[in-house]
């Protein structure tokens, strides 16, 4: 199958965390890149972007709230690419492997993806509005896991 997010070809990273009890149903991020398209919701969307969301285009204003989620799930690292408008969009290093779930938001645009802005869960969940986002798609995936083991 082929993916439209930025370094799918390469994502072969394994998951680390034990909490999710589904877990053995992501052996990568293209596995839940597959379980997040049944999470992300408007509701899960950044309040600013939430008049461009829909199930066309679903990853838009959930950067953060998912690389910290795939952070849990498979270590690694969260950087930013500086956007023109301001802010980050964020996305996941893990040893070799560099990608973007919700790149797709972003259309055909060619992103610089450098490691040169590393990115803190303690700034970006000082916002609780955030944070609470986080804890939704968290709980989100861990239902659907379960459900379908």
């Amino acid at each position: 199958m082929e993916y439209k997010f930025w370094g799918w070809q390469t994502a072969n990273c394994e998951p680390v965390a034990q909490e999710y009890k589904g877990l053995k149903n992501l052996k990568n991020p293209r596995d839940m890149y597959d379980a997040m398209t049944h999470v992300w919701c408007e509701y899960s969307c950044a309040p600013r972007y939430r008049s461009e969301w829909s199930k066309d285009n679903m990853t838009v204003g959930q950067c953060s709230i998912t690389s910290f989620l795939v952070q849990d799930i498979f270590g690694g690292e969260v950087y930013g690419v500086p956007l023109e408008e301001g802010g980050f969009h964020c996305y996941n290093v893990v040893g070799d492997c560099r990608f973007d779930l919700t790149s797709e938001q972003f259309g055909g645009k060619q992103l610089v993806y450098d490691e040169k802005h590393p990115q803190s869960r303690e700034e970006h969940f000082a916002s609780q509005e955030k944070y609470e986002r986080y804890l939704y798609i968290k709980n989100a995936l861990n239902e659907y896991l379960n459900a379908n083991k």
